[in-house]
């Protein structure tokens, strides 16, 4: 049984689940300080809501995948690579807007909380539908990376499971007990493994097409041209990637620990071809940058700031 699957689920759900349970926890601090204690049952209605939400789209996606696989042997790689690209994409985009929207998240959400309360009768829907959608939004992106890792099994879920009680009970300990912790350190460590294990989300998710092209390849002497590096360039065993970098199947193996370890968490493979090299460095330097800039408060776009900038001041 490879438990090490259930890591880099843990991390996400724990790292996302921190992020709902700082929301809950000052939405609920405002409703107590607006003596509107009443509508708390539409905070926890919601949480409730939007874990349900995301475990039937988490089912739904499983059930597709598992229909598509039966349908064509390519399907499910196929689909398990889409599903990693689509994760890689939400999971980047969580990382940087939530690091340059945390400085604001205290202010947004007070304000947000303030225009459902004097929205009269509808302000119990207004504050269930803003804890409805914040804990939609993490459970959605944690739903499509387990959904890359469908082949792993139920390790992945129950790693999810795990870091939703543990960012609970962080939640807790914050607005219950009134215990300190430095946030900003936590989701630092965090927002760097979350990196890392984005970028080798790219190396699994380009393993899983290069298995793609192979499947079709295999099938008829037509779809052989598919595989272009295998045909043309070098005889490796790759469709698509190109040359072998490494080959530590027999120093590192991936299925034996730690390689086991590595592999899950980062995208570590035994067999790792130029394509995938190039992709994870681009990945980290680019993304990377772009991260450890916002943690700084630097600007991504310096050129089009300038022109709102002008653009105001002339109006």
């Amino acid at each position: 049984m490879n438990f090490s699957t259930l890591l880099p689920t843990f991390i996400i759900t724990l790292r996302e689940g921190v992020e709902a349970a700082l929301v809950v926890g000052i939405v609920l601090a405002c409703l107590a300080k607006a003596k509107q204690s009443r509508l708390n049952k539409w905070v926890f209605l919601g949480i409730g809501a939007g874990i349900g939400a995301s475990a039937v789209i988490a089912v739904l996606f499983g059930w597709l995948i598992q229909l598509l696989g039966a349908a064509s042997p390519a399907a499910e790689p196929l689909m398990e690579g889409i599903f990693s690209l689509v994760a890689v994409v939400l999971l980047s985009w969580m990382l940087i807007w939530m690091t340059k929207q945390a400085r604001s998240l205290k202010t947004n959400l007070e304000q947000g909380v303030s225009a459902a309360l004097v929205s009269g009768a509808s302000s119990a829907w207004a504050i269930f539908s803003l804890i409805f959608f914040a804990v939609l939004r993490e459970g959605f992106e944690t739903v499509v990376f387990i959904a890359a890792k469908f082949q792993e099994g139920i390790f992945p879920t129950l790693g999810a499971i795990g870091g939703l009680f543990v960012a609970s009970g962080i939640g807790v300990l914050l607005f219950k007990f009134g215990v300190r912790l430095n946030l900003k350190r936590f989701f630092q460590i965090m927002g760097v493994l979350l990196l890392l294990l984005v970028a080798g989300l790219m190396v699994t998710a380009l393993g899983h097409f290069d298995v793609v092209m192979q499947t079709l390849a295999s099938q008829n002497r037509a779809s052989e041209s598919l595989c272009f590096y295998y045909e043309h360039f070098t005889r490796v065993h790759s469709c698509v990637l190109g040359p072998t970098v490494w080959d530590l199947a027999k120093v590192l193996p991936d299925d034996r620990f730690p390689g086991l370890l590595l592999s899950a968490l980062f995208g570590y493979t035994q067999h790792l071809y130029q394509v995938q090299a190039i992709v994870y460095v681009l990945f980290l330097v680019t993304i990377g940058s772009i991260y450890f800039q916002s943690l700084g408060g630097r600007v991504f776009f310096p050129r089009l700031n300038l022109r709102r900038k002008g653009s105001s001041a002339r109006s």
